[in-house]
């Protein structure tokens, strides 16, 4: 990276932190080893060893690498009931490196108290309009109309009657066998939505599917959840959450993807059994609780990519994995 980039890739980080500093979103800084993860079945991790001091009874204890803040930094939402905002280092594994991925990137993470989905989309809204965007607004499309659009059938009444292979294998799409609707789900929209979220103008995908498990608030028709993905040119920046609440909702989204986590992923992590708890209401006269609000989560080297005109991840990060070679 030139130094010219590494100036504006310094200067969008700096005014991310003013823009949330000016509307008195409290900076966190949380640790990038944990012990146990949130299960996401979708993702791979990086595990490491804490090698303990001579003489302890345990020789080793077994961490993660964090694939967001999220784990720690609800943890403190629950303490404080204070909107956080955090830009740190996040750890994928088993992606392929190059144009849009990288095993280590840059993420910013935001809680908005008191908010739901489409407040936090207008605050994404303001802060890349902030940051020099030049559109002032995004196309907001929900998932139904996106594969009405671009798919050419309708998701929800498709779903419900069992009809998600028979419209992949129209759009010439190969379905594994054994496959259920979230899986084919998810191909049809890689495959046949996504490369077609194209054009200046920012989307935002709105309203996601309710069998898509996920820890996102169900919307009043059960069909969705309040979700958004944010797509620049293709690319997808931003992830939202009207976040869970509801601590047995929690606490089964736990026991059930924990479950196919320990059974399907090629690096097994631990998942905190008790996390859930930090749902729970508070007594009455006692501090903390977790509050209502809404989660964005940003990968922040596709942002300087998009600021920057840039069209792949290695050419704004200052020593992509690609460069990497051993020391001699």
């Amino acid at each position: 990276m030139d130094a010219e980039l590494l100036w504006e890739r310094a200067r969008i980080f700096r005014n991310i932190r003013l823009f949330f500093d000016e509307r008195n979103y409290l900076e966190v800084d949380t640790p990038l080893l944990s012990p146990s993860l949130i299960p996401e079945t979708c993702l791979e991790v990086f595990e490491t060893r804490l090698v303990m001091p001579p003489g302890s009874r345990q020789k080793e204890k077994p961490y993660w690498l964090v694939p967001s803040p999220e784990v720690w930094m609800k943890k403190l939402l629950a303490k404080n009931r204070q909107s956080l905002y955090q830009i740190c280092h996040c750890f994928r594994n088993g992606e392929s490196s190059g144009r849009l991925h990288s095993p280590e990137f840059a993420m910013l993470e935001y809680y908005t108290v008191e908010a739901g989905y489409m407040d936090s989309l207008k605050l994404t809204e303001e802060l890349l309009a902030f940051l020099g965007f030049p559109y002032p607004a995004f196309r907001r499309l929900s998932m139904a109309e996106a594969f009405a659009e671009y798919a050419g059938f309708d998701l929800y009444g498709t779903a419900a009657k069992g009809g998600m292979e028979e419209e992949g294998r129209r759009l010439g799409l190969e379905i594994p066998p054994g496959l259920g609707t979230p899986e084919i789900y998810d191909l049809i929209f890689i495959h046949t939505v996504e490369p077609k979220l194209r054009g200046g103008q920012p989307i935002a995908l709105l309203d996601y599917p309710a069998f898509v498990p996920c820890l996102a608030k169900k919307s009043s028709t059960g069909n969705t959840v309040e979700r958004w993905e944010l797509y620049i040119n293709g690319v997808e920046l931003a992830n939202c959450y009207t976040e869970e609440t509801d601590p047995e909702e929690v606490r089964r989204y736990f026991a059930v993807e924990g479950e196919v986590k320990r059974k399907t992923a090629l690096v097994p992590h631990t998942v905190d059994p008790a996390y859930w708890q930090i749902f729970k209401n508070t007594p009455e006269g006692q501090t903390g609780g977790f509050p209502p609000c809404s989660g964005v989560a940003m990968g922040l080297d596709r942002l300087v990519m998009a600021l920057t005109g840039r069209s792949s991840i290695d050419s704004v990060l200052p020593f992509p994995i690609s460069t990497f070679s051993p020391s001699r």
